[in-house]
């Protein structure tokens, strides 16, 4: 009889967990105290925890880096069209990033020497206001990524843009207008913000519903 009673009560509470609506999981998945424990043994589903990287505040290379910028630590977003997964945020930690414009000049298409000396030109006229660094990218800017946006790179982390340019965003302030050459060409650069402090990486937990 205990057995029979004792084998009902554990149906049931497997129906129970069966029954949940999506919702509930992802409440019960939140406010849980032992996230692991409630994927592994309560929803018996594959997980798998990720460090995200944001290498940049401004756009976002997919899913991952979107959430783990935008997301807040212990909620439960998904699942997502095209697959069906959870994803909480764990925790985050913050980084330094950085918030530059510049204007690509493309030495494959100019010689170095007129290039240089166009960028001076370009440096001369925001300098005078004769114009301003918007409309000398629209005209003179060969990256088509920031082009449209007056060659506005948007925040980013530091350390992702070449070498050259990071060294010289290192050593110039707010304001500052300063040329850099690169593999790229010749960057006329001029910095937007102060650095500062936001989320950089984060740590989300993926729940393969399947």
């Amino acid at each position: 009889m205990k057995k029979t009673i004792t084998t009902l009560l554990l149906a049931a509470f497997v129906m129970s967990v069966k029954c949940q609506t999506l919702a509930q999981v992802k409440k019960e998945l939140e406010t849980t105290q032992d996230p692991l424990g409630y994927v592994k043994f309560k929803m018996k589903k594959q997980f798998r925890i990720d460090t995200i990287s944001v290498m940049s505040s401004t756009s976002f290379m997919g899913l991952a880096d979107s959430i783990a910028y935008k997301g807040k630590v212990g909620k439960v977003y998904g699942p997502f069209k095209g697959n069906n997964i959870l994803i909480k945020v764990l925790a985050k930690i913050p980084n330094t990033f950085y918030h530059v414009s510049h204007i690509l000049i493309d030495t494959s298409v100019f010689k170095k020497h007129f290039a240089d000396s166009l960028a001076d030109k370009i440096i001369s006229d925001i300098k005078s206001g004769n114009s301003s660094f918007e409309n000398m990218a629209a005209t003179y800017s060969s990256d088509p990524g920031s082009l449209a946006k007056g060659g506005d790179l948007g925040w980013f982390v530091r350390g992702v843009m070449l070498p050259q340019l990071d060294k010289g965003i290192g050593t110039h302030k707010k304001g500052e207008l300063f040329k850099v050459w690169t593999s790229a060409g010749l960057h006329v650069v001029t910095i937007k913000d102060s650095p500062k402090q936001d989320d950089g990486f984060a740590l989300l937990l993926r729940v393969f519903m399947k």
